[in-house]
């Protein structure tokens, strides 16, 4: 019966199949989107805004983006298209309802390790200034170690709590907290060598 029970077990799509549903314009790719991240990008999605329901409002949000997007669009990382989806959308509901709680997010406590030397001037060039900031960022992230690549995205992109971050890697969080250290020192170093005041 056990034997049984694993071979009717259902497999996620490859990320292929799935973007050659959204091609086919068949509604199954939600179904198969959501069953293979629903998990993951309602994580992102809670660790922003801290309210399940936002978090459903969000994979809604997620999912027709995707549908809109996808054709034309055909992402290289299906999963990495997704995050940055959700990631807006909660982004934009946090905005909505700062005002309103008292609890601050994931989000808001990873962006304040990084605000010592990620400064908004409010001159004239600043929107400028910000898409080569982010340029800059960008290039550093990828050409850090996969491990580190992976606690600093996992941190400042996707908001998730050291916590989290040590236990999926099966390290300490006093490990993390010194890896994201180091990251924030060479990053502030790579800045200053680019020009940016710190």
């Amino acid at each position: 019966m056990e034997l049984q029970k694993a071979k009717t077990a259902r497999t996620p799509l490859d990320d292929e199949k799935i973007i050659s549903l959204y091609f086919e314009r068949d509604e199954k790719a939600i179904e198969e989107t959501d069953f293979k991240y629903r998990k993951y990008l309602f994580t992102v999605a809670y660790n922003i805004i801290h309210d399940r329901l936002g978090c459903e409002e969000c994979l809604n949000d997620t999912y027709l983006a995707s549908w809109n997007a996808i054709p034309p669009s055909r992402p290289a990382v299906l999963k990495a298209f997704l995050v940055t989806v959700i990631r807006r959308a909660a982004v934009r509901l946090y905005h909505k309802s700062m005002k309103k709680s008292a609890v601050p997010s994931e989000m808001t406590v990873s962006l304040s390790e990084l605000e010592d030397f990620i400064k908004d001037d409010g001159d004239v060039d600043s929107a400028f200034d910000a898409e080569r900031l982010g340029q800059v960022i960008s290039d550093f992230v990828r050409l850090l170690p996969k491990r580190k690549r992976y606690i600093f995205i996992g941190r400042y992109y996707a908001s998730q709590p050291i916590a989290d971050i040590a236990g999926e890697l099966g390290v300490s969080r006093s490990t993390v907290n010194k890896e994201l250290s180091a990251i924030r020192s060479a990053l502030k170093e790579k800045l200053e060598s680019e020009g940016y005041s710190i």
